[in-house]
């Protein structure tokens, strides 16, 4: 992989603290969205691409609307297949349309546009495909490889990423990613009534077990099968531990950071 660490591309500081994540259940594949000069893509515009990346942090923190704290990529990826660290590994993006959807995957953005340079290069999508399996190892990133507009209303990555995407997400001349492998189940969402309910099963045990494994366990014995106010304390801890504040980390558990947690079937 061909890897530019932030301080070797010349990132300036983060403006608040990342929020850190533990794991996701992927990535997201995002683009520009914006004109990108197809001479970018020339052998020998490398040297433009830091620069690049330069400008789209600077204008990620001067939007004040938004109020990033950074540039809003876990990475980005230029024409020539170079990987520029971005907010990094461990860290929650800010570029997948809200707080849930940032915790869920990191996100990878190619130096193509909607217009110009729209298609990928070859040397583009192995680096796309190092930064995926580099966030893979370094930030325990899950297998799922989508696009930003799957779960977000934007015509991002545009047509011909998507199009990869949708393919499997193949290195050039290789094969097309198999997808996640064979493990365990995960319990669905039972819905907020039935916490709110005090259920006693297998599923509120299962549940504790990995708010323990994460951290977050607020008991002082069990877990038991039967929901009390330490599995809500227990779950707002995880709530917290996933960049959530005020009314949505109240420990009662919601889709997003139920589908986070994995929690085995039972």
């Amino acid at each position: 992989m061909k890897f530019v660490p932030r301080a070797e591309w010349g990132a300036r500081a983060s403006r608040y603290a990342l929020a850190h994540i533990a794991s996701t259940r992927g990535v997201k594949v995002h683009y520009e969205g914006s004109y990108v000069p197809a001479t970018l893509a020339a052998p020998d515009a490398h040297s433009q691409c830091a620069g690049r990346v330069r400008a789209i942090q600077a204008q990620h923190l001067a939007d004040d609307e938004e109020d990033y704290s950074d540039i809003a990529y876990s990475a980005m990826v230029c024409p020539h297949g170079y990987v520029y660290e971005g907010r990094g590994a461990h860290r929650r993006t800010g570029a997948n349309g809200s707080t849930g959807l940032n915790s869920a995957h990191y996100a990878v953005c190619a130096m193509v546009g909607n217009s110009g340079l729209t298609e990928p290069t070859p040397a583009q999508l192995h680096g796309i495909r190092d930064a995926i399996e580099w966030l893979r190892k370094a930030g325990a990133a899950g297998d799922e490889i989508r696009g930003h507009r799957d779960g977000y209303a934007t015509a991002c990555p545009g047509p011909a990423l998507y199009a990869w995407v949708k393919d499997g997400a193949p290195r050039p001349g290789g094969t097309a990613d198999p997808g996640p492998a064979p493990g365990p189940k995960f319990e669905p969402y039972p819905g907020a009534g039935w916490f709110k309910a005090a259920p006693r099963s297998p599923i509120v045990t299962a549940m504790g077990r990995r708010l323990v494994a994460e951290g977050c366990g607020r008991y002082r014995s069990g877990p038991g099968p039967q929901w009390t106010d330490a599995d809500r304390q227990s779950y707002a801890a995880w709530q917290r531990k996933r960049g959530h504040t005020g009314t949505d980390a109240d420990g009662w558990p919601g889709p997003s950071t139920w589908a986070a947690l994995r929690v085995p079937k039972v």
